[in-house]
């Protein structure tokens, strides 16, 4: 038995999506974000010392971690989103899946909170943008002409590149990005992610 414990506004989209692409049954508990301080609510804190989400109960085993959630359950119900063992696809498939939340997320994420400063966090901010211009642009390298990035199909690396590639659409405009604002009109144009965010939200 699957359930997800899903945080509105967060990347926790990505796991509701690929659930409804595995088409596997879940269960789906909804957790809101504090009006005032955009936190996550103490229910997940009650779940786990984190309070972290996403945040995954599988046959009774609470998991964090998108990456770790995202392999487990492509591995057990939809092993064709992740390329072979030993396979020069399946290193590139590890590469982007550690890439998606230990490379791209810091500059991100420094962007986010280091905006909030205001004149304090101007002298940041060049370098802050140095760095996701050369992170997106990255991303935009390994883009395979099918508009992929690992397979010519849908795949776990797909889903886990997903939020920093809308990240990279929000920041910049389609012309800096062709193919990055290629993947995220595809993704979004998938019934499954659209059913994803009826149910959770944006």
């Amino acid at each position: 038995m699957i359930k997800l414990h899903h945080l509105n506004r967060s990347r926790s989209l990505r796991i509701l999506w690929l659930l409804e692409e595995i088409g596997t049954p879940y269960e789906l508990e909804l957790h809101e974000r504090n009006a005032k301080t955009n936190l996550a609510p103490d229910t997940l804190k009650t779940l786990h010392p984190l309070g972290k989400s996403p945040m995954v109960e599988l046959d009774g085993d609470f998991m964090i971690e998108s990456g770790a959630i995202t392999e487990t359950l492509c591995a057990r119900f939809a092993p064709n989103m992740i390329p072979k063992a030993g396979s020069t696809a399946h290193q590139r498939h590890l590469e982007a899946m550690h890439f998606a939340e230990g490379s791209v997320m810091t500059p991100i994420l420094l962007n986010l909170y280091v905006g909030k400063l205001g004149e304090a966090g101007a002298p940041l901010h060049p370098r802050i943008q140095e760095e996701l211009a050369s992170h997106f642009a990255y991303m935009e390298s390994i883009l395979r002409p099918s508009g992929h990035f690992v397979l010519d199909e849908l795949s776990a690396a797909d889903i886990m590149l997903s939020f920093p590639a809308q990240i990279a659409m929000r920041l910049n405009s389609p012309e800096v990005y062709p193919k990055l604002a290629a993947f995220v009109e595809m993704i979004e144009a998938r019934p499954a992610y659209q059913r994803a965010v009826e149910k959770g939200g944006l």
